[in-house]
């Protein structure tokens, strides 16, 4: 339903715009003068002394952040800087706060981002619902840049460099404000960034163009690596987003899916959601998202489909040279 309120032409949706506009136009209203209170200083707004960066979007939903952030986690820690990464660890509740992800943090308590990014890139990343805590937790760990996993709209946290990241796809939809339509803020907010990174689709204007590559499926249990064209039949799951973008790469790699199932964002899954799907099917194969939530209960067929962000040598140049006057500024 809110695919088809926000993302097609389809006439039915008309029969929303009634009790949907007003409510829209409320939550406009609420979030610039939200905002416009951090601007205007009268409400409080953390600055760090290291550089904050911040990769988020004005669209709800899944436009393929993470891997924007692991592509500039590891592009730093190419240049020799200690990194760490912040995030609210949405859909996760720890006992304490703020939280620093290890190798045997649950991802009830952290979140499945917040842990893929900690195992991909080895960086430190510390979880709090109030990331200005979270970036204080990192300071005592000496890092020397933060990167924020989303909180675009966080503003109580001050930043140097902010990022985009839009679906080349389905780009801002019918461009409505929540709920009836999927912005966050509106498209005006896009010409006050540094930098607008589109994943797939084709990149306008302005716009940094970024596919994602994947690589060999990844073993859950044992690590092994394969094609994913040697896996044999398969059922395929992906709790991202949007899941069809998933299930479209292993097409495009001419995996043998025979059975597709998208769950919501971010949901806790089980074996019992996922068992039912493999009675006609050898393999299965999931998001590496997905692969950090099924670890402790994956059996020897399960598989995980790892990608990595792919920008232009020209971009990424424009990227690093950005940073590192940002850096400079600090002193580092």
């Amino acid at each position: 339903m809110i695919n088809l309120l926000w993302f097609s032409n389809s006439p039915l949706r008309f029969l929303f715009w009634p009790l949907l506009w007003p409510l829209s136009l409320i939550f406009g209203s609420i979030s610039r003068g939200r905002r416009q209170s951090f601007v205007a200083g009268k409400r409080e707004s953390y600055r760090a002394p290291v550089p904050i960066v911040i990769v988020g979007n004005i669209t709800a939903g899944g436009n393929g952040k993470t891997p924007v952030v692991v592509w500039l986690v590891e592009l730093l820690q190419k240049q020799g800087l200690k990194v760490g990464v912040v995030s609210r660890g949405y859909g996760a509740k720890a006992p304490n706060y703020p939280l620093l992800v290890g190798n045997n943090t649950p991802t009830e308590h952290c979140g499945d981002e917040p842990k893929l990014i900690a195992q991909r890139t080895g960086a430190l990343v510390m979880v709090d619902p109030v990331r200005s805590e979270a970036v204080k937790g990192l300071l005592e760990h000496d890092v020397q840049l933060v990167i924020s996993d989303d909180g675009l709209q966080h503003y109580a946290l001050k930043r140097d460099v902010e990022f985009i990241v839009i679906d080349g796809a389905r780009r801002f939809g019918n461009e409505k404000l929540l709920p009836l339509g999927p912005l966050r803020e509106s498209t005006e907010r896009l010409a006050e960034v540094d930098f607008l990174i589109t994943n797939g689709g084709e990149a306008e204007q302005g716009e940094f163009a970024m596919s994602l590559e994947p690589d060999l499926a990844i073993n859950l249990v044992t690590g092994e690596k394969k094609p994913v064209t040697e896996l044999g039949t398969l059922a395929a799951i992906a709790a991202i987003g949007h899941p069809p973008r998933f299930f479209n790469t292993l097409e495009q790699m001419h995996a043998e899916v025979l059975v597709t199932k998208g769950f919501t964002d971010h949901k806790a899954l089980s074996a019992d959601d996922i068992k039912p799907l493999m009675k006609e099917t050898q393999s299965l194969i999931m998001t590496e998202k997905d692969a950090v939530k099924c670890r402790d209960f994956a059996e020897d067929n399960w598989w995980y489909l790892p990608v990595s962000a792919n920008i232009s040598q020209e971009n990424t140049k424009t990227v690093l040279d950005k940073i590192n006057e940002v850096l400079k500024e600090y002193g580092s």
